[in-house]
């Protein structure tokens, strides 16, 4: 069982959970396995299996954006993401779905458009919005919804 001081965090890059104190949180924390960065302060790729082993074992918030390469608002936001994503390096984690790639995904979530980022948090979804969004936005909107 764990204690308040530590949070469990999966690896981005080899899907290896691992329990961080919550002291080192800010202080670029690297993975016990492959000693790659926790957080790089970038979005990071994943797919069904990655997806679920996130939700399922990440203490800290979840942002997934999920796109398509065949999708000209999703091009258009994939910086503006980028950008939000470094405001919020340990606080909440960003990731990005390819649903071209992984179609159950979209019927899973019950996704008619995108972009559409969803904030997951303790496994559940809490919040999600439709539609292509600048970083100043996207960082808005996710601490209005972190609080909620």
């Amino acid at each position: 069982m764990q204690n308040k001081e530590t949070i469990h965090l999966v690896c981005p890059s080899c899907q290896a959970k691992n329990r961080i104190p919550v002291a080192r949180i800010g202080k670029t924390p690297k993975c016990g396995t492959c000693k790659s960065a926790l957080f790089t302060g970038a979005p990071f790729e994943l797919n069904e299996k990655s997806f679920d082993r996130h939700l399922k074992n990440d203490e800290i918030p979840l942002l997934v954006d999920f796109w398509a390469p065949w999708c000209g608002p999703c091009k258009m936001m994939a910086p503006m993401f980028a950008e939000a994503s470094r405001q919020f390096s340990a606080k909440v984690r960003f990731a990005k779905l390819n649903t071209q790639d992984y179609p159950a995904m979209s019927e899973r979530f019950g996704i008619r458009g995108i972009p559409l980022v969803i904030l997951f948090r303790n496994g559940r979804e809490t919040a999600r919005q439709p539609g292509a969004m600048d970083a100043d936005s996207i960082a808005a909107w996710v601490n209005k919804n972190l609080v909620s």
